[in-house]
């Protein structure tokens, strides 16, 4: 039987068809089939390359949700035990430093002061735990009060050690039974701090401490820095001045300094160098430090740079030299400046060929490759930096930086930096704090003023610290396994030293407000370094709602977002947007953990 339509058709043409009408439906398919062959070829090559933008697009998307799967189930799929969370120290390691076990150190037959020295090698931790704080820890105040007032209970010292301290401090007091003044009433830094620097300037030839800056002293080192007085006023004259002390169980100088939000590192040289590369400061103070090894100081000491001692059991009599410390200054050409009271000043010779000048007792120059080394190696017999090409006077240095040998790579760091940096502000600054947990993580921006950069690299993150205005100082940090830029970090006048972070840092716990590595995690696996061991000590010596915003790959951050998870830090991990392969680990450290 017909279907309808053949019916109705055959109505019109007769049982069959015409041959014509059979020729006329053929040219017209073909006619449709051209015509549809046209504009689907145009719609699809229109399809086509939208599809392939969309897939150019989002494939890195793709590939970062990818990752971030990975990471998910890498977790998961780790089990409870490696998620274990590490216990609290006990209550005798609230102020727990390692390396500085002077008890053990003796034991071991250390003596002649080599017992206060750092020694790595007996004190690596013996089990994994959190160094708490003390039960009335209070979070520190923000800057600049934090300088002037700070928490009793935040540092191991008495009030007896305030009473008898020493003249550059004696007029500290308590304001309160949980509160210490480092100030007077009439705005004055205590113990004529302003007119000692005054007094300083005046001795090397300046009318004022403001011209400091324009006779070349830009870094201060200040050895037995009391309080930290003196170094708090050269920063407000926009010096960088860096207080050094050997470690201290109770009252310690280093410990009150970095409560206050100044620069300070623990460190002595009884036996070793310090951490610091050859040619390294401008000035070198030191209050009551007799018997000190100035063939040391004067490896660090920039030529034509100064030396200052105060408060020393020299003879006050002026231009006298019958002391041992006079003599050797002579030895290692220096030239007695002038002195006032219980200040002494030296200056360095500018001529590095003094040392090789054959003058009788006069200590000859170090071979170069025995300059190079500096990390804690025994002391040197000999002058170093004399061959290096910084030996430049501080009255005649420039500020540019085209006399290092990595001046191009350090020049498109810092253009490489400005990206980074736009990405990193908002998650370091900000009016409105947020939690980790939260759609952009925001630590307070007025309670941070203490930072280190773990792997500092060129001091790029100082420098854009500084340019955009935030009140804070940074400790930037070289690792001992990588290209030694240290010098050029101290010659912009920031604060630096070399460190291997295979070992504990040289500073007391809850010193630091935040702490910033990019890469350095990758370098520790190569280097066969413990990750978690590394973290522990990030923890120790950062203060309570703290934060670490580490950069690296992404397996190094996952390791790291992992042992996080057991320290009980808020983590989250962060994506870059700029198609790296890097991934941002931003932390905070809680106030309390039980």
């Amino acid at each position: 039987m017909r279907r309808p339509i053949f019916h109705k058709l055959s109505l019109i043409f007769g049982p069959r068809p015409p041959w014509t009408w059979l020729l006329l439906c053929l040219f017209s398919v073909l006619a449709l089939i051209v015509l549809l062959r046209s504009s689907t070829s145009t719609s699809f090559d229109s399809v086509t390359l939208s599809i392939k933008s969309d897939i150019y697009i989002n494939y890195r998307r793709l590939k970062e949700q990818a990752a971030s799967d990975y990471l998910e189930l890498k977790s998961l799929s780790s089990g409870n035990n490696n998620l274990k969370e590490i216990s609290l120290c006990g209550r005798e390691r609230e102020h727990y430093v390692p390396c500085y076990n002077v008890s053990a150190n003796l034991q071991l037959g250390f003596t002649d002061g080599e017992e206060f020295d750092r020694h790595c090698e007996l004190s690596q931790y013996q089990d994994y735990c959190l160094v708490r704080p003390p039960r009335d820890y209070k979070t520190p105040l923000s800057w600049p009060v934090g300088r002037d007032v700070i928490w009793n209970a935040n540092v191991k010292i008495t009030k007896d050690q305030f009473l008898s301290s020493g003249s550059m401090t004696k007029r500290l007091m308590l304001l309160e039974e949980n509160q210490i003044s480092f100030h007077s009433d009439d705005g004055l830094i205590f113990d004529g701090v302003k007119e000692y620097s005054h007094q300083v300037a005046e001795m090397i030839g300046l009318t004022s401490d403001v011209e400091f800056l324009q006779a070349g002293v830009r870094n201060v080192l200040d050895i037995g820095c009391g309080f930290g007085s003196f170094g708090a006023h050269l920063l407000s004259l926009k010096l960088m001045a860096v207080c050094m002390a050997a470690y201290e169980l109770t009252g310690s100088q280093v410990q009150l300094s970095l409560e206050r939000g100044l620069p300070a590192i623990i460190g002595n040289f009884i036996s070793r160098k310090l951490p610091f590369p050859s040619l390294s400061y401008d000035m070198v103070h030191c209050a009551e430090c007799d018997g000190i090894f100035l063939i040391e100081v004067d490896r660090i000491l920039n030529p034509g740079g100064y030396f200052v001692l105060h408060g020393s059991s020299l003879s006050t009599k002026k231009g006298s030299m019958d002391s041992p410390i006079e003599e050797f200054t002579q030895k290692i050409c220096w030239t007695f400046i002038a002195q006032q009271e219980e200040t002494f000043i030296w200056q360095k010779t500018n001529d590095a060929q003094c040392y090789s000048s054959g003058k009788p007792g006069v200590i000859p120059p170090c071979k170069e490759e025995h300059d190079i080394q500096s990390y804690y190696q025994p002391l040197s017999s000999c002058i170093g930096g004399t061959e290096s090409k910084r030996w430049v006077p501080i009255q005649n240095r420039s500020s540019k930086v085209e006399q290092y040998e990595f001046y191009e790579d350090f020049e498109s760091s810092r253009l490489a930096l400005r990206n980074y940096w736009s990405l990193l502000t908002p998650l370091i600054f900000s009016d409105h704090p947020k939690r980790p947990g939260d759609e952009d993580p925001l630590p307070p921006y007025n309670m941070i003023r203490n930072v280190m950069d773990m792997n500092a690299l060129y001091g790029g993150l100082n420098a854009a610290f500084l340019e955009a205005g935030k009140s804070v100082w940074v400790m930037n940090v070289v690792p001992t396994r990588t290209r030694n830029t240290l010098p050029l970090i101290l010659h912009q006048g920031f604060a630096g030293i070399l460190h291997d972070w295979c070992e504990p840092f040289p500073t007391y716990p809850r010193t630091y407000d935040m702490v910033h590595a990019n890469g350095l995690l990758s370098n520790l696996i190569l280097e066969g370094c413990s990750l978690k061991t590394l973290l522990l000590e990030v923890d120790r010596i950062l203060r309570p709602e703290g934060w670490v915003v580490l950069s690296d790959k992404v397996g190094p951050i996952e390791d790291a977002r992992m042992i996080a998870t057991q320290i009980r830090w808020e983590a989250r991990v962060i994506d870059l947007e700029n198609g790296s392969e890097q991934r941002l680990l931003v932390c905070q450290k809680p106030f309390v953990r039980k």
